[in-house]
C-alpha cells in the first residue's frame, strides 16, 4: 500500500468515526488488532456492537466499496467479531456494516452508511 493509499484510508477512517459519534454511536475501538484479526471501527449504539469496515475511494475510482466486500472479508469479519466479543467477555447483539467514504479532488466527500452487510 502507497503512503498516499495510507493516507487516504486514514482520512476515511477519521471521518468515518466523526459520522458515527454524530449518529449517536460510542467508538470503543478504533484499528482493533489481535493475532489474524482485525476491525477498521468498533461501534455501540443502544444494546448493538457494531462492527463496521470503512472503505475510502476517490470518485474517480473503478471499484465501488461495496465490491470489495466478497466472502473472504465477510468470514474475516465474522472470526474477527467472535474473537473481540469472547476476549472482552461481551454479550451484546452484533451486526456488520459498512461505511463507504468517497472523496472528490476539491476535498469533498460524501459518506454513505449500509446497516447488516451480512
Amino acid at each position: 500500500m502507497s503512503n498516499r493509499t495510507a493516507q487516504i484510508g486514514i482520512h476515511g477512517e477519521n471521518i468515518a468515526v466523526e459520522w458515527l459519534r454524530e449518529h449517536g454511536f460510542y467508538i470503543v475501538e478504533r484499528n482493533w488488532r489481535i493475532k489474524n484479526y482485525e476491525m477498521d471501527i468498533i461501534a455501540q449504539r443502544w444494546d448493538t456492537l457494531h462492527f463496521v469496515e470503512v472503505k475510502t475511494r476517490r470518485d474517480s475510482g473503478w471499484q465501488s466499496a461495496y465490491d470489495s466486500i466478497d466472502q473472504m472479508k465477510i468470514r474475516s469479519m465474522q472470526r474477527s467479531a467472535a474473537a473481540f466479543c469472547a476476549i472482552r467477555h461481551i454479550h451484546l447483539l452484533v451486526q456488520f456494516d459498512l461505511i463507504a467514504v468517497t472523496m472528490s479532488d476539491n476535498g469533498e466527500y460524501t459518506v454513505e452508511y449500509t446497516e447488516n452487510i451480512l
